[in-house]
């Protein structure tokens, strides 16, 4: 079960109105054993839940994509949209979705967190069975590129799943295994890599959490898993079965057994115990951020914003209006690597600024768009994703 179970550019909608809906809870019954409940945003600040955004009691629509039509679905079995064993979430904020997996089951879900409709991903690519604790899966994140990312407990399955003409793809890369340096904490053995979670970086690597705390770097080019240390700080029953970044870059940890948050420097592995609620049995977190991501470091002005964040028709718009903004601006655009692909200078009109900028036949990709005033500073730093 879930208690064994995967730089460069560097909360929530709760009970405080002016917070962001961006940092979300896959929640369990107050049992030992895997019940879901359901996924809730989190103040990750004050460790407080905020609204459920859905439930095990609600009676979702669930629209199959292989079908093109609604389906039924046997609540009897373990393949089902709220099926009691689900250990699993990402966070796609270019659409707004949930994506999450039953640990029993090889389908895939793509909840609407606004609508609540919920979109059936049947795929044959996952290769899940009940009995088969190596192939749940109960690591899963937003990858820097926009995708979705997930393994299975023992790494033979590195899933991908994209969006392609408002169709979701499955992709399976390869069997992900040790780095020769790893030793007795093996990344593939219950012990020491089962469950846990998973985060990514700007550089689209990814860190995965196991259940006992040791934490492992996959580089998806190479496969491979490297042992990089074992959390320190946190009780020595802690389960690590929860792992998402927040808005200042940080790695917050949560357990399925109904222990406190826990913040962790990824450098030094180092947990720090967080207030708010402390018997939250949550089986994993998602979220919008990523480690090293340089657009978690700013604070943009509030009325300074470019969008659609999904570009597909190479334009995005540059939309401002404050007393603070003055004279020429310039828009910067940035590859993954860090490179300056395109400059343009903004023209700011008595505080306010309204302009279509086209990105000049951008690759697909993800992309940081910058805004500096006359001066340099940093105004706003927004990621963007150019599609086909």
């Amino acid at each position: 079960m879930k208690k064994h179970l995967f730089p460069l550019f560097l909360l929530v909608l709760g009970v405080n109105a002016h917070a962001q809906q961006d940092f979300f809870a896959l929640t369990g019954k107050d049992t030992p054993n895997i019940v879901f409940n359901d996924f809730r945003a989190i103040d990750v600040a004050n460790g407080t839940s905020g609204e459920s955004v859905f439930t095990s009691e609600m009676s979702p629509k669930v629209f199959s994509q292989q079908r093109n039509s609604s389906v039924t679905e046997d609540k009897t079995a373990y393949n089902h949209s709220q099926s009691a064993t689900m250990a699993a979430l990402a966070y796609d904020a270019l659409n707004n979705n949930l994506v999450y997996m039953p640990m029993f089951s090889s389908n895939i879900y793509v909840l609407n967190s606004k609508s609540q409709e919920i979109t059936l991903v049947e795929n044959s690519v996952a290769r899940v069975t009940s009995c088969d604790i190596n192939s749940h899966i109960t690591r899963m994140t937003t990858g820097y590129d926009g995708n979705i990312y997930a393994i299975n407990n023992a790494g033979t399955q590195f899933l991908q799943i994209s969006r392609k003409n408002s169709q979701y793809v499955v992709n399976d890369l390869g069997i992900i295994k040790d780095d020769a340096g790893n030793g007795k904490n093996s990344f593939t053995t219950i012990e020491t890599g089962f469950g846990g979670d998973m985060i990514a970086d700007a550089e689209n690597n990814f860190y995965v959490f196991s259940a006992s705390g040791n934490v492992y770097k996959v580089v998806a080019k190479e496969l491979k898993a490297k042992f990089i240390g074992k959390i320190v700080g946190i009780p020595e029953n802690y389960s690590v079965n929860g792992a998402a970044v927040n808005s200042k870059g940080k790695v917050i940890i949560a357990s399925a057994k109904g222990a406190p948050l826990y913040e962790v420097e990824l450098e030094s592995l180092q947990a720090k115990q967080l207030p708010g609620e402390q018997n939250l049995h949550i089986y994993d977190l998602a979220s919008k951020y990523f480690i090293n991501d340089r657009a978690t470091s700013i604070n943009p002005i509030a009325n300074l914003d470019i969008y659609p964040t999904r570009v597909d028709e190479q334009f995005i718009n540059v939309s401002g209006n404050d007393k603070t903004l003055k004279g020429n601006l310039k828009l910067t655009v940035f590859d993954i690597s860090g490179k300056s692909v395109m400059k343009q200078s903004l023209s700011v009109k008595n505080g306010s600024l309204e302009q279509q900028v086209h990105l000049k036949n951008l690759v697909s990709g993800a992309y940081i768009v910058s805004i500096t005033d006359e001066a340099g500073k940093i105004l706003l730093n927004k990621k963007i994703l150019v599609t086909e």
